[in-house]
């Protein structure tokens, strides 16, 4: 079977599980999750053993440590997710919400309501937490989905779909509410983004290099995520050991994230006395310095001269560009180049700063006085998430459950005719 014919495939089981789960309710739905979750901690050697095949290969051609780091599963990671499974399970249900109603001078009722999507095609890169995150919010918010992971991780995802599968039909619920595409090859993938009909809307999860492909070749509606080139502004005045904390967390606490930053932007005026400060802090991570001719000249031959491109790229890696500006505005200028619209945050003690900042960066995410490290569906209160959207339609920002549905108008009559 072709590559073609083997994703049609996939797409008919899975729109055929759909039409079940739209009509499931809340507590069949839970009670699968919650079986997801202990499943995935009996079944945790298997998985573990799969994760650590993956990781061997991994190191065997040479992917970077802070990639494998994205990659690996321990057993704290493995109850971490299966936790999250639980908390989807214990989240309100959006599917059936009346967002909005009205009684027509005709007598028609009209009601606006939360739908499942239907199918939900996932691509993402060799991050395995990311299968059973989209696996538990797809399925509480109705919807089957797709998921195709990246090869570096594909023993892992397999092992982790096998185990959701068997849950699902455990709890009574169609195993085939949770498909993975295990033909990895670039063929499969370009067939996944044209199931037309049989998926409803494509979410890509990782690097920009994966999402301008989904969203350059794709014929079905996606919603992009995740490119991150986050930014992090030390105005004058501000709080300078505050700021420190800050841009090490927003940095160092796990740079292959996408809300890790990537530039830092520092107030000439606070510069000479920040800036050595904070260098002695990322130190201690081993944090590779790229600056403008005035870091370079507070700092010393330790920063490399950064480039055009220094500025434009999302590193993944213990790497900061580095920037002395003159004024806020010339902060928000920069952004305004150079963001992904992802999340911005400025560090400050001027409460007009602040405003001019929040009002005029546009991105998913502005923060004031605090890291770019928080957005994610779980720091916001909204359990796991299936990625961040940094576009405008139909969600952005951390995409939890009602991110996941569509509306549909109910119409209530008594014969009326027009």
């Amino acid at each position: 079977m072709d590559a073609k014919e083997a994703m049609k495939l996939l797409g008919q089981r899975a729109k055929a599980a759909s039409r079940q789960l739209m009509i499931t309710g809340s507590a069949a739905k839970d009670r699968a999750l919650r079986q997801i979750a202990e499943d995935l901690l009996i079944h945790q050697e298997e998985i573990l053993a799969a994760n650590r095949q993956d990781l061997d290969n991994g190191e065997a051609n040479g992917i970077r440590p802070v990639m494998l780091d994205r990659l690996r599963l321990t057993k704290e990671r493995l109850e971490s997710i299966a936790a999250s499974v639980r908390e989807v399970a214990a989240l309100p249900d959006p599917v059936g919400e009346v967002l909005d109603g009205s009684v027509r001078p005709n007598g028609l009722e009209i009601q606006k309501v939360r739908v499942p999507m239907g199918v939900i095609g996932i691509i993402y890169e060799s991050r395995p937490n990311v299968t059973v995150d989209a696996a538990a919010l797809c399925l509480k918010s109705g919807n089957a989905c797709i998921l195709r992971g990246g090869k570096e991780a594909i023993a892992t995802n397999t092992a982790l779909a096998h185990v959701m599968g068997r849950s699902l039909e455990k709890a009574g619920l169609p195993g085939d509410s949770v498909l993975l595409v295990e033909d990895t090859s670039r063929e499969c993938a370009r067939e996944m983004m044209r199931l037309n009909g049989l998926i409803d809307v494509l979410i890509p999860r990782g690097g920009g290099g994966l999402i301008r492909s989904v969203v350059e070749n794709a014929t079905v509606p996606v919603i992009q995520t995740g490119e991150g080139n986050c930014h992090i502004y030390v105005d004058s005045p501000c709080d300078l050991e505050m700021a420190i904390q800050v841009t090490v967390n927003a940095k160092c606490s796990r740079p292959s994230v996408c809300n890790a930053a990537e530039t830092l932007l520092v107030h000439r005026d606070v510069a000479e006395a920040f800036l050595p400060r904070c260098k002695k802090e990322l130190d201690r991570y081993h944090t590779q310095l790229r600056g403008c001719s005035e870091t370079c000249r507070i700092l010393g031959e330790d920063v490399i001269p950064a480039t055009e491109e220094d500025y434009a790229t999302e590193y993944n890696d213990y790497i900061l560009a580095v920037r002395v500006v003159d004024s806020l505005e010339q902060a928000m200028e920069h952004i305004a180049r150079y963001s992904t619209g992802h999340s911005e945050a400025i560090l400050t003690s001027d409460y007009s700063h602040s405003r001019k900042f929040t009002a005029g960066v546009d991105a998913a995410a502005v923060y004031v006085n605090a890291s770019t490290r928080f957005t994610d569906g779980g720091e916001f209160g909204l359990g796991a998430e299936i990625g961040i959207s940094t576009q405008k339609l139909h969600a952005r920002g951390p995409m939890g459950l009602r991110e996941l549905t569509t509306v549909k108008y109910l119409v209530l009559g008594s014969g009326q005719i027009r």
